[in-house]
């Protein structure tokens, strides 16, 4: 069985390489340039999805809002955070808020590889 992952991050350059480090074959990738975007792959893969990354900022809707409105929609689903931008205050305030995880770009391929496992391994915990 695939993991579905959605990946929102207004860079397209960044969503390859996201798609290239998980691969073909064990992953199945979703794309979405924003946070409006991402809101709206998510309803509609809301019951299979495995995992979302999410960039923090994206125009429309940027990541705060789109995470917000995830975290409340897609309970259970693990959320990790890639952003450009570092901040521990942020980054401890969304873990505390239920986020998985928190990368910061460029992201190392296999921090990246670890954390998206961990994440899925975690969500598999909670429908057991």
């Amino acid at each position: 069985m695939g993991y579905k992952v959605l990946i929102i991050d207004d860079e397209k350059d960044v969503r390859e390489s996201f798609k290239l480090f998980l691969g073909e074959g064990e992953y199945e990738i979703l794309e979405a340039e924003d946070g409006e975007q991402g809101i709206k792959a998510a309803g509609n893969n809301i019951f299979n999805l495995s995992l979302i990354l999410c960039d923090l900022h994206m125009p429309n809707v940027d990541g705060l809002g789109c995470i917000e409105y995830l975290r409340r929609e897609a309970k259970g689903i693990p959320i990790v955070v890639i952003t450009g931008f570092p901040d521990a205050e942020m980054a401890a305030d969304l873990i505390s808020k239920g986020c998985f995880g928190y990368l910061t770009k460029p992201v190392e391929k296999g921090k990246f590889l670890e954390t998206v496992k961990n994440a899925i391994a975690s969500k598999k915990g909670v429908e057991t």
